[in-house]
C-alpha cells in the first residue's frame, strides 16, 4: 500500500548546529562533527525549519518507506552521537600465550595472538578514538557507523582459523555497546 504523503520531524537540540547543502548533512555538536551524505535516497527531500530537520517524501513505496526510516534513524543517530557519543568495549582472551594490544598512529597492532610472530593490524577510521586498558579496548567517538567499524575492524583483525574454536578461544570480542552518558 502506498503512502500519499510521509512527513517526519526530527527536533535539534539546542547545543547542536545542523548545515544542509543539498542532500549532505554536517551535524555539529559538543561531542564533535558527523557528516553524512543522503544523495543515493532519490525522491526524499530532507530540509531545515527552525529547530527541526524535516523529511517528507510522496508516494512512498515499501522500498521507499524503507529508506525514508533508515534516514530518519541515521540523523537520529547522529544527533545522539554529537551530543552524547558512542562507546564500545572489546575483551582481549588468551589462555597461554599473553596477547599484546597497541595503538600505533591510526591503527591497532596485536601481538602475540596464539603465540604468532607477525603483527596484526586493524584500521581505525577517522573521529574514533581507541584506548587500551589492561585486558579492555575501549573504542569511541560521535559517529556511530565508525565506532562500530573500528570495533568490527579490531575483532576481526584478532579471528584465528585452522583452530577448533571450542579450545582456542583467543581473540578479541566486542561485549558492551553503549552511548556514553
Amino acid at each position: 500500500m502506498q503512502i500519499v504523503i510521509l512527513r517526519e520531524e526530527i527536533e535539534i537540540p539546542k547545543n547542536v548546529v545542523v548545515d544542509l547543502k543539498g542532500s549532505i548533512i554536517k551535524i555539529k555538536g559538543p561531542k564533535g562533527e558527523v557528516v553524512k551524505d543522503f544523495s543515493f535516497a532519490k525522491g526524499i527531500q530532507i530540509s531545515l525549519d527552525g529547530n527541526k530537520i524535516v523529511l517528507e517524501t510522496t508516494f512512498a513505496n515499501r522500498r521507499k518507506k524503507a529508506v525514508f526510516y533508515s534516514i530518519v534513524s541515521h540523523i537520529k543517530n547522529m544527533i545522539t552521537g554529537v551530543t552524547k557519543g558512542y562507546r564500545y568495549y572489546l575483551k582481549i582472551i588468551y589462555t597461554h600465550f599473553p596477547t599484546s594490544v597497541k595503538v600505533v598512529g591510526n591503527e591497532v597492532q596485536i601481538t602475540n595472538l596464539i603465540g604468532e610472530k607477525n603483527t596484526r593490524r586493524a584500521q581505525i577510521l577517522e573521529g574514533v578514538k581507541v584506548t587500551v586498558k589492561g585486558e579492555d579496548i575501549v573504542v569511541e567517538g560521535p559517529n556511530l557507523e565508525a565506532v562500530a567499524q573500528t570495533a568490527a575492524n579490531i575483532e576481526s583483525a584478532s579471528k584465528i582459523s585452522g583452530f577448533d574454536r571450542r579450545i582456542f578461544s583467543d581473540g578479541i570480542f566486542i561485549y558492551k555497546k553503549e552511548v556514553i552518558e
